[in-house]
């Protein structure tokens, strides 16, 4: 019986500390009320209050409702009917379950520009009267005299919309989570962070939105301060889990867990578009969306050159697989990079490859194609299994290879692959991240009670049937390279295959090791010993515990730094950069 470890040091809760910026933090209504009164009576008269899809709005307007005003303006009183939203954004929703293509209007489209126009005579008449501005693209009505943006994290918007939050385009609060899911991915949230993007130099408080009961304000010096501060030291962002039905209990046992959950399949530790930042401001706490940093500071974060290449996006990501005591993920196989682009509107491919950070004997991954086989009988069978005619032979068709611990295993796109049961996997890769077009679920119903969405009409169309078991065994596994080896120290080249953009280096080492970054941001994790420290060459930045199994970015500005091992301890980290 598999026995897992029981170190439980993973920090689940990880927080910058900007404790000397504490006095500017505002908490809770009364306080903000009292700042609201204040700057009113310092002859401010058109306050914004601009808002991301999902912020609840309830709390903020009840306490502008005890204020003398004026004019309190919902800016969803403005919006476009859902018959003349969905007019403009059907194109992006699309009819299939699970995928859209991304948005090229911009949020102005949303509004019905007649009321627009009569809002904004109705605000120029009383521009000497308080005037409050509510609601997502308020500052599209009015350029205010004090402007707050009232931010929200990615993870708590799929957290209401489970509970049966609507999106904030339409009224659909009994739709199913993958439909709201795909408005905001494709929809929503590129149309607020663009106009968020633009509003950065206007906005004069942040507001923390997560907790509608306790609102968190800080004012704008504090909010650059903030970021600026982690766009040049190494910093973690915070982590969430998440159940799935394939999902297992490494994770819950090994990082100390909630144990109520039945199972967690997923950890996102490592992808900005979707974690947040943690900033302690004394002995309150503000968060916000790593996505924030990537848009103030990419060149600083990125480095020239990744910024050159990517602009303002990030482009690797972190995250975590769990299959123990649990089942094998789904056959998949995501798209070529022409396929993402022509389809969906992605400027590139969700190409990855599995770190196999833990491992049992009977261990596996499913990984390209057996030699020989017949490509039109293969999907046929996978259309006929979907259907419930049959229960599809994978090992038929697919290798079937054995991993071990620490085994990297490359999957560029178009190469058809799952991981097996009893297997933890640290996933390095780029960051699209829903692009998976399933074709073979082993027969497993969604959390939802529902068949999970099935996706072989895409992927027979990125399946690259040239890649069978000779060229995965040349291409694909046991790629390690050692690089530099001496009494303390080995360093390998581990990936990711020369199709993919990402170059991913193992340091095996005890005491201290040097590392140099190339003009990129990285990623790195602790997948072997209790800790390790990053230190400054220049003493920029105190010194950063990172425990096994965390993910930190390290951005390009630190150019250098160096690692240190636990005392008498032998760690493995690894790291990924852009090529």
């Amino acid at each position: 019986m598999y026995r897992y470890q029981t170190q439980h040091n993973y920090d689940a809760k990880p927080y910058i500390d900007m404790s000397e910026y504490k006095k500017r933090v505002l908490v809770g209504n009364q306080m903000l009320t009292e700042q609201i009164r204040k700057q009113i009576e310092q002859g401010k008269k058109i306050f914004v209050y601009d808002c991301y899809p999902g912020v609840d709005k309830s709390s903020l307007l009840s306490l502008l409702k005890e204020i003398d005003h004026k004019l309190l303006i919902d800016t969803d009183t403005c919006k476009l009917t859902e018959e003349g939203l969905h007019k403009i954004f059907d194109k992006n929703i699309t009819e299939d379950r699970v995928f859209g293509y991304m948005v090229k209007d911009r949020l102005e489209s949303c509004f019905d520009q007649v009321k627009v126009a009569e809002i904004k005579k109705e605000i120029d008449q009383h521009k000497n009267e308080i005037i409050f501005i509510v609601g997502v693209g308020a500052s599209l009505l009015a350029k205010g005299e004090i402007h707050y943006y009232l931010d929200l994290t990615r993870w708590e918007i799929q957290l209401r919309y489970r509970k049966g939050m609507p999106n904030w385009l339409f009224g659909n609060p009994q739709a199913p989570f993958l439909t709201k899911y795909k408005i905001g991915y494709f929809v929503e949230w590129r149309l607020a962070d663009a106009h968020k993007e633009e509003q950065f130099d206007q906005v004069d408080y942040w507001l923390d939105a997560n907790d509608p009961r306790e609102l968190k304000a800080i004012d704008k010096e504090g909010f650059y301060q903030a970021f600026g501060k982690i766009a040049r030291e190494p910093f973690r962002m915070e982590p969430y889990f998440d159940q799935s039905v394939w999902g297992g209990q490494w994770m819950k046992k090994v990082f100390d867990l909630s144990p109520e959950a039945d199972n967690y399949g997923w950890a996102f530790d490592g992808v900005p578009e979707e974690n947040s930042v943690n900033f302690r401001l004394g002995e309150h706490t503000v968060t916000f969306p790593t996505m924030n940093l990537v848009k103030l500071f990419p060149k600083e974060l990125l480095g020239k050159r990744v910024y050159d290449r990517f602009g303002a996006e990030f482009p690797i990501r972190f995250d975590m697989l769990d299959t123990f005591e649990g089942g094998n993920l789904s056959l998949q196989v995501h798209p070529t990079t022409d396929y993402i682009k022509n389809t969906f509107g992605m400027n590139y491919t969700q190409d990855e490859s599995y770190y196999i950070l833990d491992a049992t004997e009977n261990s596996c991954v499913y990984i390209g194609l057996k030699e020989g086989i017949n490509q039109e009988q293969m999907i046929s069978e996978l259309e006929a299994a979907n259907r419930g005619e049959l229960i599809f032979d994978a090992e038929k068709y697919v290798n079937k290879i054995p991993v071990k611990k620490h085994d990297h295993i490359l999957i560029p796109a178009g190469t058809i692959h799952c991981s097996g049961k009893d297997t933890q996997v640290l996933e390095i890769s780029a960051t699209p991240y829903i692009f998976t077009f399933k074709l073979w679920d082993w027969g497993h119903i969604g959390l939802d009670g529902l068949p999970r969405p099935v996706h072989i009409h895409h992927g027979k169309h990125n399946i690259q049937w040239d890649r069978d078991s000779k060229w995965v065994k040349e291409n694909l596994i046991h790629q390690e390279q050692v690089v530099k080896e001496n009494g303390e120290c080995k360093i390998e080249r581990t990936g990711l295959h020369e199709y993919e953009f990402i170059e991913t280096m193992r340091y095996t080492f005890q005491g201290e090791v040097g590392v140099t970054l190339k003009d990129s941001v990285a990623l790195l994790n602790l997948v072997e010993g209790k800790e390790a420290w990053l230190k400054s060459c220049e003493h920029g930045w105190g010194p950063k515990k990172i425990h096994y199994g965390e993910t930190f970015i390290v951005p390009a500005a630190v150019k250098e730094f160096v690692m240190q091992a636990g005392e008498g301890e032998t760690v493995r980290v690894m790291i990924a950069t852009i090529r």
